[in-house]
């Protein structure tokens, strides 16, 4: 029981941490880590012609109302734009703009030293079993 409380424990520290340390990481360029989120899984190669917000909202494991307010944010800022959907014109779907991608591309290399830095340490092998292992928590939490 100890072990687990004190792991669940870390992993809250971790996700504070990253809250704090990522959003100081990328202050020049006025992003949080919410958006710096939003923004990576809009930029995925899969996403280019957008995604729905609901499928958004699943990917990032976030409500849609949460969802919601930093989707508004990152369009006034000009970085994502919503477009009528081309297979259903009742579906909206959300994707950069050209000024998110261009934001996108700056960010790269930051987030990338952000990772080396915070990864420190933990080998490629160490890296898949993290992993592996995080996903399988994130896996049965959810059926909880």
């Amino acid at each position: 029981m100890e072990i687990s409380n004190r792991l669940f424990f870390r992993f809250f520290q971790a996700a504070n941490t990253l809250h704090t340390k990522g959003t100081q990481a990328l202050d020049e360029f006025g992003v949080t880590t919410q958006q710096w989120s939003v923004l990576g899984a809009l930029s995925r190669p899969k996403a280019k012609e957008g995604m729905g917000v609901g499928e958004l909202s699943r990917f990032l494991l976030v409500s849609r109302q949460n969802l919601s307010g930093i989707l508004t944010r990152l369009e006034r800022d000009g970085l994502i734009e919503r477009a009528t959907s081309e297979e259903d014109r009742r579906s909206v779907k959300v994707r950069l703009s050209p000024k998110g991608e261009e934001l996108w591309v700056k960010l790269a290399d930051p987030i990338h030293d952000f990772y080396d830095q915070a990864l420190k340490g933990f080998s490629f092998d160490d890296r898949l079993q993290f992993i592996h292992y995080v996903s399988l928590l994130q896996r049965n939490m959810a059926k909880l």
